[in-house]
């Protein structure tokens, strides 16, 4: 029996409990609080009009709700709030709420108090989604019971009831989730970190701290991961409670995971051990080898060798990821819509041997589009810009010709539509190219998230005749 979980339920059925944000996450946790006998109020700035599916799903439960502009002027005389991860912690009428005595959580930091499983959690600027499917999926071929949660799975505080003390628990975790946790998992791996969010985190330094809390709550005997090859990850180590294993694609470590001979190699007190080899792994790019040598680092202790390589070979990638949607008259559409920063336009576009057509833009989330010039002038030959980071990308690639004085010759459009960008790209597609949808950019200018642009792209290039 889990004790924890037992406690708590007993505990919160006399709280008042106001639920911020009736998204994805929330709704499987309105309804197991409701299943629990908790007096709960259902939160969001939409209004019933844009609330239909969510009202559906919820429907015949005794849930109130608070909905419109002023929804959080509401937010009285409750004991638990539960944020949703897009909501900053520190918005006015939460800091009065809680200064009356409510006390703020999430669903995350609920779960991870009560889990009675191991932890395997991952964040980072770029490469989390990957990694933590990679983890999941190595561990699961070892055979293990693994639940997948945090930004992607299911939302596993409604499913903590099912998970066994013998389970594994993978969890991918954005800043936003981890800005108020205090509990850390017992392996915490962080990809690597660049500036990202700010149009949310006050400041970059906000950003990192953040990510930190991945960590800063460890006990002795836990394990972090960290990215040798990142400035900032790399001095994480000086924090580390538990072991640091390191994993680098450019260092010679005498401990952790490295990259030699074109393989993934595993080294620890002398020893060496092959993973797997670079060119047996399905998933394309240099990114994607770092992607596997972090998700080694975390398994290692748990899975044979064998196992990693065994996914390497068959793992074909995840949604949205520089997904091949559809070749049509000798022309391939691939989905990388998770691309919503230039480091991540980056690493995808440097997956192709040869000049792309790369779709771009959408909001702009106050973060340095510079460094994306370069593999502009590099590896594009039409661009196809949208959305209000459209000049942006745009004035990268032209200081960064203008600078360096080379020669090259971009062809840049502008379109209002995915309509319109879909159609133009295939238009100036010839036989042998590539059209690639990368942003570099989020999507909530036009879209609730990066997967259903994702969705949108794909339904639009299946109607290409």
């Amino acid at each position: 029996m889990n004790g924890k979980l037992e406690q708590f339920k007993h505990g919160i059925k006399d709280k008042k409990v106001a639920v911020l944000g009736i998204g994805i996450s929330n709704i499987p946790l309105i309804k197991y609080l409701v299943n629990l006998g908790v007096d709960v109020t259902a939160f969001d700035k939409n209004t019933s009009e844009n609330l239909k599916d969510a009202y559906a799903e919820l429907q015949g439960l005794p849930v109130k709700y608070s909905l419109g502009n002023e929804y959080l002027s509401r937010l009285e005389g409750f004991d638990l709030i539960f944020r949703t991860p897009g909501m900053r912690p520190d918005v006015p009428e939460l800091a009065e709420a809680i200064a009356k005595g409510a006390e703020l959580t999430s669903e995350m930091e609920v779960f991870l108090k009560l889990c009675p499983a191991q932890v395997f959690a991952v964040t980072g600027s770029d490469g989390k989604t990957t990694t933590t499917t990679l983890i999941y999926k190595i561990l699961s071929a070892e055979g293990y019971n693994c639940w997948l949660g945090g930004n992607i799975g299911t939302p596993l505080l409604s499913k903590i009831d099912e998970v066994r003390e013998s389970d594994k628990v993978i969890l991918e975790l954005s800043s936003f989730q981890l800005m108020t946790i205090k509990e850390s998992p017992s392996v915490a791996v962080i990809t690597n970190l660049s500036p990202n969010h700010l149009d949310v985190h006050k400041s970059l330094q906000e950003y990192i701290d953040a990510k930190k809390n991945i960590f800063l709550h460890q006990q002795a005997g836990d394990k972090l991961v960290l990215n040798y090859d990142n400035d900032i990850t790399k001095s994480f180590s000086d924090e580390a409670i538990g072991e640091c294993v390191y994993f680098s694609r450019a260092a010679g470590l005498e401990k952790g995971v490295i990259f030699r001979d074109n393989k993934i190699i595993f080294k620890d007190q002398g020893r060496e051990v092959e993973i797997v080899d670079a060119d047996d792994i399905v998933i394309p790019g240099v990114h994607n080898i770092e992607n596997y040598m972090a998700a080694t680092a975390a398994t290692f202790d748990y899975v044979k060798p064998e196992t990693i390589a065994k996914v390497a070979a068959g793992f074909a990638g995840v949604e949205h990821r520089i997904e091949l949607v559809r070749e049509i008259n000798g022309v391939k559409f691939y989905n990388s819509s998770i691309d919503s920063s230039p480091s991540r336009t980056i690493a995808a576009l440097s997956t192709f041997k040869n000049r792309v057509i790369l779709i771009a833009g959408g909001k702009d989330k106050g973060i340095p589009y510079d460094p994306i010039g370069q593999i502009i002038a590099e590896k594009v030959k039409v661009l196809l810009l949208i959305g209000a980071t459209a000049p942006r990308i745009e004035e990268a690639y032209n200081n960064y010709v203008h600078q360096t004085d080379i020669e090259s010759e971009v062809k840049i459009i502008h379109c209002g539509t995915y309509e319109e960008i879909v159609s133009r790209a295939y238009s100036e597609a010839v036989p042998g190219d590539c059209v690639i949808l990368s942003p570099a950019s989020t999507s909530f200018d036009m879209f609730k998230n990066f997967e259903q642009r994702g969705n949108v792209f794909k339904e639009l290039v299946s109607r290409l005749k």
